[in-house]
């Protein structure tokens, strides 16, 4: 990567956090101002950051054309939409989906709860490897020896007393989520969290996406959140049967099991 390009994505990623001066960038990347200056205004030619009357800096209206596309590009968004809009008006949860991709899990859509407690997460956001149930889902979907590798390259932050925190306890709990069709999160992630999550498939059975439901423990108990998964793998399914899959109650199925 060149180094203007490296540190121009450093300073996109930057006004992510918030507005930033031209002094607060130039210090980031530790460069003289001129040469900051050179970027943003290259930046601020394609939209993608803009200055205020306050000359500081922020993410620009481009980048939301941009972020669009890219979700344009994940036919299986479009396909679960209408799916998992019907899931949260059901349940009155939040309902998200995610995929993998590059190494990372990350949220590619999501459905507000009706409730007032909402969850922090946000489409394009990455969801932890090792203790989200959509992470489980997707890392099950993958061979062996990608899941190993994948498991060996996690740094194992405990979020919670619940959070796995070795390779091998990922691995095996990847095992158990493959076998029975759905994964869990409890309480592993945020102590005050419990979610299910299900695989969706395309036509030639490989997992492509992640649909969850997440629920504070506030509204609904760990027993409790169990008690939707039928819902979810039945949606699940519907979707799988939209992407293709010939065996849309394949999850079902290992779940009664």
């Amino acid at each position: 990567m060149s180094q203007s390009l490296s540190r121009a994505l450093r300073l996109l990623t930057e006004l992510a956090e918030g507005p930033r001066s031209l002094d607060d960038l130039a210090a980031l990347l530790d460069v003289h101002k001129t040469t900051v200056l050179r970027l943003l205004r290259t930046l601020e030619e394609d939209r993608l950051v803009f200055r205020d009357a306050a000359y500081r800096y922020h993410l620009g209206a481009g980048l939301f054309a941009l972020s669009s596309r890219a979700l344009e590009q994940r036919p299986v968004r479009a396909v679960a939409a209408p799916h998992l809009a019907a899931l949260n008006r059901e349940t009155g949860h939040t309902v998200h989906l995610a995929a993998y991709e590059g190494g990372e899990v990350v949220y590619i859509d999501k459905y507000d709860s009706r409730h007032p407690v909402r969850m922090y997460s946000r489409i394009g956001l990455g969801a932890r490897l090792h203790c989200t149930a959509v992470a489980k889902v997707l890392l099950a979907g993958l061979s062996l020896p990608e899941r190993r590798a994948v498991a060996e390259s996690i740094e194992y932050e405990a979020m919670t007393p619940n959070t796995l925190t070795s390779p091998d306890a990922l691995l095996s709990e990847l095992v158990r989520v493959a076998e029975q069709g759905y994964a869990v999160d409890h309480g592993e992630h945020e102590t005050f969290i419990n979610c299910v999550g299900a695989p969706i498939r395309d036509a030639s059975g490989q997992v492509v996406a992640a649909a969850s439901i997440s629920v504070p423990d506030v509204l609904l108990d760990f027993d409790q959140v169990m008690a939707i998964l039928p819902d979810l793998l039945k949606t699940a399914a519907a979707i799988s049967a939209d992407c293709g899959w010939p065996d849309p109650d394949h999850s079902r199925k290992k779940a009664e099991h």
